[in-house]
């Protein structure tokens, strides 16, 4: 019955080969004409030269946090110098689920283009398969990698007969949460970088291009093209690959830090079951998202995209909510206790339903501002006929009513899981709405691979009815990318929760007093951190642009024949430009939300830190949602003039004046929401990590007496059971 426990990691690697099986039918696909791979080739030789160029820069500050870390963990009691091991692996694993997915989007890419040939059933089943790769070999990675460090340190720090919630296990989850920090700062890293990579180009591309010149998007004569294409591999793919595999792991670990202090020594586990609950969950969910993959077809053109995908994330929802109910009743004895909350394991159930309920909602709420056709982009559309202002003040708007419902569900959905199962309830409610990030994940990450497919088309000339197809693709991509964040940045919310609930039990203090005066001042500053971490982020966005726009205007006066076909451009210095701007401006972002923690931490205590953390997290979640939903869906309106759209009366198309408005909005949200609105759900958990690390440093010892300590459940069946050991 212990040895249950390996039964994660071995979902973990069931999940990688499923990713080992779908990569090789990607790659076996036709790669198309010589054009189409030579176009191909450079976008992949562009990514990898990203990455080496970006991974130079995070190695060395892996080596040096790894060093700092391993020196504090042997200053304190309650951690050890192997949570910098565990930082590095869990750096490393950052970095490679983004390379996973970054290698096989470029190679997905032109398969996608060269199925858009024939079918749009062919070009959906090549690029989703590609996403499902990254979706499933992120989601496999996470699991593996976590669980097997768990068992690890659970051999290296719990002896034998030593209670769940006593110091030893604290000890172990807390070098654990090194891994999530190695994971989440790559993965703001990576996302900053990324995001400025590929806005700079795409801006670039776009002011000069559609604008100026008046050429197709793709189009093979503007000499930002590539450096465009690139992005999308870098960022939406290879960022959002590290994003979400930090957020899973965050996810996970905070349902463990606040698990562990549950007496559930009433289960058939020697108690671990709370900790291993929601990895349990994440197994499961992993699981049945392999599962959903199959239930993701189209038959005829005509056929909704959209809805082909929903049935396959609506397939993994339902299987995962069903299985989550045996293995909770599995796992859990009938009654637990957390901080003085009595709730029993079917509380915990339910509240893992909400979870997947709030997930889901908080999509369908993001697809519907953000998606074609619906009123939020159609009145930017209307705005657009009027001019470019009045186009950004639609998609403005948009953007802030899009976050009223979004926090009113969360706001339910908190409420609802509290009143179930406690802080704990809340964790796992966060836990619940992450388990299927597998097939998240993939739903978001088809979109790139079907925008360069898009791309290469348009460079290699092929017939109006492949990029038609690779278009249909690509617009419901923008709407999945849209949701995916709106997805992301609601579980950084009930995470930074679950995190702040463990940084106040770490840190030895009783609650947080707004009515003092140095901790309302802490939320104001955290309040504010989003704020100018956004600044950096946009302002790093426009000064690449510029470069971009200067580089491209050079090029189209510098070197005649372009326009007519004669001479190609020179790619390699538009992509150049983007790779040393990214990684240049991606440091000083990464570095507040990595610092702000430690010097209001030790300069003011724990409490302050704590109405810090509270700041960010309510003033990140708001940014994000903003930033997110009015980029996605001032780039949708930009889409829609494509088919054709009616303003007042009279059918627009691209080139007019509305369609170069929507361009001008598009330009504004492209930073928006991929650049600083999706790194909002990595600083909101970055933070409260970074609190969790240094709570042993900086707790009041004085206090952690009046911290409320799990009492036993009073029910007969818990006192008849003893604690079983896991060696």
């Amino acid at each position: 019955m212990n040895n249950i426990i390996y039964i994660v990691p071995a979902l973990g690697i069931l999940g990688l080969i499923a990713m080992a099986i779908k990569a090789a039918w990607v790659v076996k696909q036709d790669a198309g004409d010589a054009t189409m791979q030579e176009l191909s080739g450079y976008i992949a030789k562009g990514a990898m030269a990203f990455l080496k160029a970006e991974w130079k820069i995070l190695s060395y500050f892996a080596v040096i946090t790894a060093i700092l870390l391993g020196w504090s963990g042997s200053l304190v009691d309650d951690s050890s110098p192997l949570i910098a091991g565990s930082f590095v692996i869990g750096a490393v694993l950052s970095a490679f689920a983004g390379y996973l997915g970054m290698r096989i989007a470029t190679k997905a890419n032109v398969r996608t283009t060269q199925a858009a040939r024939t079918s749009l059933a062919g070009a959906l089943k090549v690029s989703f398969t590609g996403g499902s790769v990254m979706g499933i070999g992120v989601a496999g990675l996470a699991i593996l990698g976590l669980s097997g460090l768990f068992i690890v340190l659970y051999q290296v720090f719990v002896p034998e007969g030593a209670a769940m919630n006593g110091v030893e296990m604290k000890r172990a989850i807390e070098v654990l949460a090194g891994f999530s920090l190695g994971a989440e700062s790559i993965a703001l890293f990576a996302r900053v970088g990324g995001g400025i990579y590929t806005k700079a180009a795409d801006v670039g591309a776009d002011l000069v291009g559609k604008v100026e010149a008046g050429i197709p998007e793709d189009d093979v004569r503007n000499p930002a093209t590539i450096a465009d294409n690139v992005g999308d591999n870098v960022g939406d793919v290879a960022g959002m690959g590290a994003d979400l595999f930090g957020s899973y792991v965050a996810t996970i670990l905070a349902t463990m830090v606040l698990g562990q202090e549950i007496d559930a020594s009433a289960d058939h586990f020697g108690g671990l079951s709370p900790i291993l609950l929601p990895m349990f969950i994440a197994g499961l969910g992993l699981l049945f998202s392999i599962v959903g993959t199959w239930f993701v077809r189209i038959r005829k053109e005509t056929d909704s995209v959209q809805n082909a995908l929903n049935v396959g994330n609506w397939s993994s929802i339902i299987l995962t909510a069903i299985a989550s109910y045996f293995a909770v009743t599995y796992l859990l004895p009938p009654v637990l206790i957390h901080r003085g909350v009595t709730f029993s394991s079917l509380d915990v159930y339910f509240s893992i339903l909400v979870g997947l309920v709030v997930g889901t909602l908080m999509s369908t709420i993001t697809e519907y501002y953000t998606a074609m056709g619906k009123r939020p982009v159609l009145s930017i559309i209307r705005r657009s006929g009027t001019g470019h202002a009045t186009n950004i003040i639609g998609g403005l708007s948009v953007g802030m009513e899009s976050t009223a419902l979004p926090i009113i569900v969360l706001a339910i959905g908190i409420i609802s899981s509290h009143a179930l199962a406690g802080l704990y309830g809340v964790s796992i409610a966060a836990a619940g709405m992450m388990a299927t990030t597998a097939m998240q994940l993939a739903i978001d990450a088809f979109g790139p691979i079907a925008d360069n497919a898009g791309g290469i088309a348009e460079m290699s000339h092929l017939p109006e009815e492949v990029r038609g197809r690779t278009d249909n693709l690509d617009a419901v991509g923008n709407t999945t990318a849209a949701t995916g964040k709106g997805f992301a940045i609601a579980s950084a919310a009930l995470t930074s929760l679950a995190l702040f609930a463990a940084f106040v039990g770490v840190s030895g203090i009783s609650a947080i007093d707004i009515f003092k005066a140095p901790v309302l001042a802490g939320l104001f500053v955290g309040g504010m951190i989003p704020y100018i971490f956004s600044s950096l982020a946009i302002a790093a966005v426009g000064r690449a642009a510029m470069d971009m726009v200067n580089e491209v205007r050079r090029q189209f006066r510098e070197i005649p024949g372009i326009m007519e076909y004669k001479s190609k451009p020179e790619y390699e210095k538009c992509v150049a430009i983007s790779t040393k701007a990214s990684i240049r401006e991606m440091i000083a972002p990464g570095a507040i939300a990595l610092l702000m923690p430690v010097i209001i931490g030790f300069a003011f205590g724990p409490e302050v830190l704590g109405g810090m953390l509270a700041g960010v997290t309510v003033s990140g979640v708001l940014m994000g949602l903003f930033q997110s939903n009015a980029g996605g869906a001032w780039d949708n309106a930009k889409k829609s003039f494509e088919k054709g759209v009616e303003i007042n009366g009279e059918v627009f198309y691209k080139k007019s004046e509305p369609h170069k408005a929507s361009v001008t909005g598009d330009t504004v949200g492209d930073p928006f929401k991929d650049t600083s609105g999706p790194s909002m759900n990595i600083l909101i958990k970055l933070t409260s990590i970074v609190a969790l690390i240094i709570a042993p440093h900086i707790a009041r010892k004085d206090h952690i007496a009046s911290v409320p300590t799990p009492a036993k459940p009073t029910v007969e069946s818990v006192s008849q059971v003893k604690p079983v050991a896991l060696k």
